[in-house]
């Protein structure tokens, strides 16, 4: 079956209005795809398997980008587990199941790198999955994904579809939930640092010891390998999506500060907890595909930071990418 991606072939992705969903999204435009599918969570709700149906019934899209879940940071993660775990189930397999019903040729299901364990051997390989114990604050959301995985295999294995899944790094950029209790570390902490400026507070407290080591891809950077990959990529199983730039959430803080602007002090609350010490993934397969990135993480957040002072964000809410 021909499967070539051409500039008119029906492109669904799944999650438009979220950080990445909304950067795959323009990335595809920009490339001159020009039937690019999308809809919000009140137009399809993605957990109703009705819904669903009738959805990939009537538009049988081409190519599915599955970039739709229901995600958070460390204290959502803890708090409402079986929210995470619930919701994205429900999400991946309807979709995944649909899309194989209705004729997708190629699906691509976006990840995380917290599928891996959490003493996974660093740099980490895409084979280094199930091997060790995951990280407990985020195991319920790291779950629902590996299940993911495991059921874009097997529809592979059992049914020849054309399915993968891409792990990215920690994601930061245009688009990011900056809610207090929802974003993810580099969100938390440009809202935190852009708030104490404002307030012109004497420090912002960041929590942990600021030792564990991060590698951010921006999310433009993340949309422009996953179109990469929706072109060229036909092998199944997992690719892993990284930068290669690894920091520390001390030197990450730091960054921040002069970023935003801030002229007081950072201090690290070490009685908080510090999550995975250390995760840079292994990007070898996508480097020998052809691929890299463009983007340095100080550039990367000046970026977001001229986004997010000119849009204001709002407090928001626990982030669906519908």
């Amino acid at each position: 079956m021909e499967i070539r991606m051409h500039s008119d072939s029906l492109i669904y992705v799944a999650g438009h209005r979220g950080m990445v969903g909304s950067a795959i999204a323009r990335r595809l435009r920009d490339a001159g795809y020009r039937n690019v599918l999308t809809r919000t969570h009140q137009e399809l709700p993605l957990d109703d398997a009705t819904a669903v149906e009738g959805f990939f019934a009537l538009q049988r899209p081409q190519y599915v980008v599955l970039a739709a879940a229901k995600v958070g940071g460390i204290i959502a993660n803890s708090t409402y587990g079986a929210d995470f775990i619930r919701e994205n189930l429900k999400i991946q397999t309807n979709v995944i199941d649909a899309a194989y019903r209705y004729g997708t040729r190629k699906f691509m299901f976006l990840g995380s790198s917290c599928i891996y364990p959490k003493y996974a051997e660093q740099p980490i390989v895409e084979d280094a999955l199930l091997s060790g114990p995951l990280e407990e604050t985020n195991m319920p959301y790291a779950i629902a994904k590996i299940a993911g995985i495991a059921m874009c295999d097997a529809y592979a294995k059992q049914h020849g579809f054309n399915a993968f899944a891409v792990m990215p790094s920690n994601v930061y950029g245009v688009g990011d939930n900056f809610h207090p209790e929802y974003s993810h570390v580099v969100a938390g902490l440009m809202r935190r640092f852009h708030e104490a400026k404002l307030a012109n507070l004497p420090e912002v407290v960041v929590w942990g010891t600021g030792a564990p080591l991060r590698e951010l891809i921006d999310a433009d950077d993340l949309a422009d390998a996953c179109v990469f990959l929706l072109r060229d990529y036909d092998d199944g199983g997992i690719i892993n999506v990284g930068s290669g730039q690894e920091i520390s959430i001390r030197d990450l803080a730091l960054l921040m500060k002069c970023v935003v602007g801030f002229e007081g002090e950072v201090t690290f609350d070490a009685s908080r907890p510090d999550g995975t010490p250390r995760k840079i993934m292994d990007n070898g397969k996508l480097r020998s595909l052809g691929w890299r990135p463009t983007l340095t993480i100080e550039a990367g957040l000046k970026k977001m930071y001229v986004w997010f002072s000119e849009s204001q964000a709002g407090d928001g809410g626990a982030r669906r990418s519908p």
